[in-house]
């Protein structure tokens, strides 16, 4: 039982780390660029220009905590607000449809969402900062 438990934990630290620095890499880029582009897309939908800055929680802030192990179920949960977001913001008229290869053209967006709420689900296992134990862990 104990090499199963090592197993799960081990697929945790992978999803983790993974999902973790792939926004990340997204975040890094916004802070490169600047909020422009965020601000233009919240304000058009009608939302204060200060929401787009949340972008920053959810690109660099929350995949830090993921890629550590710290607060990942909510860090995890950010980022899967965060891609709820940005999919509504910027992708809804991709919502229903195909890529040049057949694939969903949102495939990159739903894999980031889905990952992270399966680590919501999962938590964060063993091999973390903030191991098995916790509410948000």
């Amino acid at each position: 039982m104990g090499d199963m438990q090592n197993t799960d934990d081990l697929g945790k630290l992978i999803l983790r780390v993974v999902l973790g620095v792939l926004i990340l890499l997204h975040g890094i880029s916004k802070i490169i660029a600047g909020p422009a582009f965020i601000i233009s897309a919240t304000t058009s939908a009608g939302l204060p220009a200060a929401v787009a800055y949340l972008v920053y929680l959810g690109e660099v802030i929350a995949p830090i905590l993921l890629i550590v192990g710290i607060w990942s179920r909510l860090a995890a949960l950010i980022i899967a607000g965060n891609m709820v977001f940005a999919i509504a913001l910027v992708h809804t008229k991709q919502l229903l449809t195909l890529s040049d290869t057949g694939g969903w053209a949102l495939e990159l967006q739903g894999m980031f969402l889905v990952a992270a709420l399966a680590l919501v689900l999962l938590g964060a296992g063993r091999f973390s900062v903030g191991g098995r134990g916790g509410k948000w862990n």
